[in-house]
């Protein structure tokens, strides 16, 4: 008979209780160091069905133990592992800190109880599933809309950085919302004026209180920084206008910023004389909307405001506008596609893409390219043209 290995210091053989006349049941118990958190000594203890998966166990601990790479047991939930990220990301922007406590709150709402080591690929593709269809519902009560593939994939993006933070500080062996695989979707279709339908636009508008807001938009300004605009940082005299702070919607909550959206967001432009001619007449519109409300009037300096001098809040802006362009025989476009619009009509007009990021405030200009210039049916009928030439000579 083979003699039997003698088991090592961390495996014990355990016998269970049992009933009168039955086999006994042998576990074998696996008690292992895994190191010092916080000063104390950390142990592992599991049991196996047999020797061998425990020793097996053992090895692996171990090598993990030794090499650096062993995770501890933690009892921690997604809950508590996504609202201390969130914590953690004081330094960005509201209205980005905003954007990922909304596609965050679907995966707390719906896996928030769930330990952080338990989560697993299919738990993210079933929530994934739910969102695509709509099936779920807000923690209010309140039916959930169906997501598209980008907000799918927002989410995705947002829960892998948490789960990232959790492997670099030790904490998750790996991150499986990183295996999970993106939401395939279309690209969205962006739609802008053409010169014919921006001139429509300018007659429609011409007596809109705020048609001085959607001069801005078409001059490519963002809704943000519409809303945000000062006359302190207009000069009139010597047509320029100075970017700087914004007015962003952020939960629902109208957000006023004194920093730009980025670095190069922060710029300062010439003033187009017909956008100038607008700007003149909104500050004379509202000197005598001042005078005529006296003290009731808030006169806080904001360029686009109501009749009492109160700042719009930047859905409001965007509610105004489709009012605006509504009865007119133009495309319904967002007011954003309005600077999309601005950025075409100029790369059309031969000005270098350089100098239409720079006027956009943009610090790449392929994303300008790529995002913000789209071809129109005219400018595809001038490209297709340009072939007459050589094409009608090639019989000669």
């Amino acid at each position: 008979m083979a003699e039997r290995r003698q088991l090592p210091p961390q495996i014990r053989r355990v016998e269970l209780a049992r009933r009168a006349g039955s086999k006994p049941v042998v576990r074998y118990q696996l008690t292992v160091d895994t190191g010092v958190v916080d000063g104390k000594r950390k142990q592992l203890r599991r049991r196996y069905r047999t020797e061998k998966e425990a020793r097996a166990a053992l090895a692996e601990i171990q090598g993990q133990v030794n090499s650096g790479t062993y995770v501890q047991p933690s009892t921690l939930t997604i809950e508590n592992a996504c609202a201390d990220w969130l914590k953690s990301r004081h330094r960005i922007r509201p209205t980005t800190a905003a954007g990922y406590e909304y596609v965050l709150q679907p995966v707390r709402s719906e896996l928030g109880e769930l330990a952080v080591q338990d989560l697993t690929r299919r738990h993210i593709d079933e929530l994934l599933v739910q969102l695509r269809e709509g099936t779920l519902v807000r923690p209010g009560g309140k039916a959930r809309k169906a997501w598209s593939a980008r907000s799918c994939n927002y989410m995705l993006g947002a829960l892998s950085q948490v789960l990232d933070q959790l492997v670099a500080e030790g904490r998750l062996t790996r991150n499986v919302a990183s295996r999970v695989d993106r939401v395939p979707g279309k690209a969205k279709s962006l739609q802008t004026f053409t010169p014919e339908q921006v001139q429509a636009v300018l007659r429609g508008i011409a007596k809109d209180r705020n048609r001085h807001a959607w001069h801005l938009a078409l001059a490519g300004l963002r809704r943000g920084e519409i809303a945000g605009q000062r006359w302190t940082d207009i000069d009139l005299a010597n047509k320029t206008l100075r970017i700087g702070a914004t007015r962003v919607d952020v939960g629902g909550r109208a957000l006023d910023q004194d920093e730009p959206k980025t670095a190069h967001a922060g710029r300062v432009l010439p003033i187009p004389d017909a956008l100038l001619a607008e700007l003149t007449a909104a500050r004379n519109r509202q000197a005598a909307e001042k005078l005529a409300l006296g003290e009731a009037y808030s006169d806080l300096g904001y360029v686009v405001c109501n009749e009492a001098g109160e700042p719009y809040h930047p859905s409001t802006m965007s509610t105004l506008w489709q009012a605006a362009i509504r009865d007119l025989d133009v495309p319904q476009i967002r007011l954003h596609d309005a600077r999309h619009t601005c950025a075409t009509l100029m790369h059309l007009q031969g000005v270098p893409i350089a100098l239409v990021a720079a006027w956009l405030g943009h610090a790449d200009v392929s994303f300008t390219m790529r995002t913000y210039v789209h071809a129109q049916p005219e400018a595809l009928a001038l490209a297709a043209r340009s072939f007459a030439p050589p094409l009608a000579n090639a019989g000669d």
